[in-house]
């Protein structure tokens, strides 16, 4: 009996020591039940059927910890504040929410707000909640990229920015209420696509859709329209008056003159800061725009749906906004590039200068066909993406640990997940999904989650151990492909 006991635990040892070196099969790592920050029963079912089917032992696990992570962990939710539902949803690591974030880290939930003829109470509140909460926040200030739960000092309360006040002053704008103010058009964009998502997948419910949200649309919109003015010599600060200036190390953090570099008016909108919060290289993104366009026409979907007069002129400048901005896109973001011909630069500035590269946060030039601007075989965007996934694109990276789209955020030879997975979902090729698939199991280097990026040669050099847009991000690709290409996760 002894000499069986003592075999049993050296098998034991053995077997511990090789499941800590390899890929853990099946940790889940989710908390416990009573620790999870808000319950969807329709959310845990689709885990668990979904997840019954998935063949791969660490595909499955990378799922049932993935996918409900940010329900499980980010979000504080009130039924009511002020007679309505209220929700905040933190990114993760740093205590605060962002707009883009908040949107994407919900997104994959949508599908599941109604099924057949039954509507998920719960789920549907929660997202009116963070529909609302948004709406507050671009109240509060439509320039900031993300936002304290309630006022208090953030480290970023020592940044230098304006907006305009009465008879074009400067007025300083670093409030309590914000965590960073930084502009990016695609946070804007952000609130509109969740209005959008939430008002189709509830089955055209337009409660949300209140005076606040109203006024929201309405600061969106004029922000938009300020940014297509550029800075110059009469005009310093632009159309808005929005200014920014930070003490840092890295010039990525601040903008030149405290407005960024110069841009010439071409009906696109300028967005000083990226989706990486990091300083744009050339005013008018591509992405940023093409999202911008996509986002305003279902924009004008939900207002046309309130059938109500006084929303006649917002519907009216969304809709010029969106084929002004269209036209500006295909007029001067597809550029001949010297080794690739014509494609979809990163970024322009009207003057004729591109910046041909991509960085891996959404909305990317990658992303295009999932931001609903172009067709995944479109023939400019697959000249693109040949571009975008090569050695000639700056920041796409490839080593012994993997390959796939970085960004200046972290730097050199760090790779992130979500460009793996756009790369999946933007793809056309089951094997090439495959690969990708492969690369993500590598990347989560058995923590049984994503990460922000991971170094080309080691995936255990990784930052950002709890990011819940990139987990939200994988949960929505493995929902994507059981409903669109099920024979590659599900076996036969």
């Amino acid at each position: 009996g002894l000499m069986r006991w003592v075999a049993f635990c050296v098998l034991l040892q053995v077997f511990v020591c090789s499941a800590r070196y390899s890929m853990p099969n099946s940790s889940n790592s989710r908390p416990g039940v009573f620790e999870r920050s808000f319950t969807s029963e329709i959310v845990d079912e689709t885990i668990q059927s979904i997840a019954a089917q998935i063949q791969d032992p660490t595909l499955r696990t990378l799922f049932e910890n993935c996918l409900p992570n940010t329900l499980d962990t980010t979000v504080r939710y009130q039924e009511s504040l002020n007679g309505k539902p209220d929700t905040f949803i933190v990114t993760g690591d740093i205590n605060a929410m962002w707009l883009r974030d908040s949107t994407n880290q919900v997104l994959p939930y949508a599908q599941l707000l109604k099924q057949g003829n039954k509507t998920n109470e719960h789920l549907r509140n929660m997202f009116q909640g963070l529909i609302h909460r948004q709406a507050a926040c671009i109240n509060t200030d439509p320039f900031a990229n993300a936002f304290n739960y309630e006022p208090a000092p953030s480290e970023w309360l020592g940044d230098t920015t304006y907006k305009k006040g009465f008879l074009n002053t400067q007025v300083p704008a670093m409030t309590f209420a914000l965590h960073e103010r930084k502009y990016e058009l695609d946070s804007l964009c952000a609130f509109l696509k969740l209005s959008y998502k939430y008002y189709t997948e509830s089955g055209n419910d337009l409660t949300p859709f209140d005076n606040e949200w109203l006024n929201a649309v309405h600061a969106v919109l004029e922000v938009i329209r300020m940014q297509q003015e550029p800075q110059g010599p009469l005009n310093p600060t632009g159309g808005s008056g929005y200014f920014f200036q930070r003490s840092a190390k890295a010039p990525t953090d601040t903008l030149m003159h405290g407005v960024g570099p110069p841009a010439k008016r071409t009906g696109l909108s300028i967005s000083p800061f990226r989706p990486s919060d990091d300083a744009s290289a050339l005013p008018f993104p591509t992405a940023a725009n093409a999202m911008a366009v996509v986002s305003l026409r279902q924009l004008v979907t939900i207002l046309m749906a309130l059938k109500d007069n006084k929303v006649t002129p917002l519907l009216n400048t969304a809709d010029q906004l969106a084929t002004e901005i269209d036209d500006a896109i295909q007029e001067h973001c597809i550029l001949k590039h010297p080794t690739t011909g014509a494609i979809y630069a990163y970024e322009v500035d009207g003057f004729g200068n591109a910046y041909f590269m991509d960085d891996a946060n959404i909305p990317s030039v990658l992303s295009l066909p999932y931001l609903g601007y172009c067709a995944a075989d479109d023939p400019i965007y697959l000249q693109t993406r040949r571009f975008l996934l090569s050695e000639s694109n700056p920041y796409f990276f490839s080593g012994t640990a993997g390959e796939g789209i970085g960004g200046p955020h972290v730097g050199q030879g760090y790779i992130w997940p979500m460009s793996i997975m756009m790369r999946a979902l933007t793809s056309t090729s089951d094997s090439e999904i495959v690969e990708c698939l492969d690369l993500l199991k590598k990347a989560s280097a058995g923590t049984g989650f994503m990460h922000e990026s991971f170094f080309q040669d080691d995936v255990n050099n990784f930052t950002r151990p709890w990011f819940a847009w990139a987990n939200s991000l994988f949960g929505e690709l493995i929902l994507y492909l059981s409903q669109n290409k099920p024979h590659l996760i599900f076996g036969v």
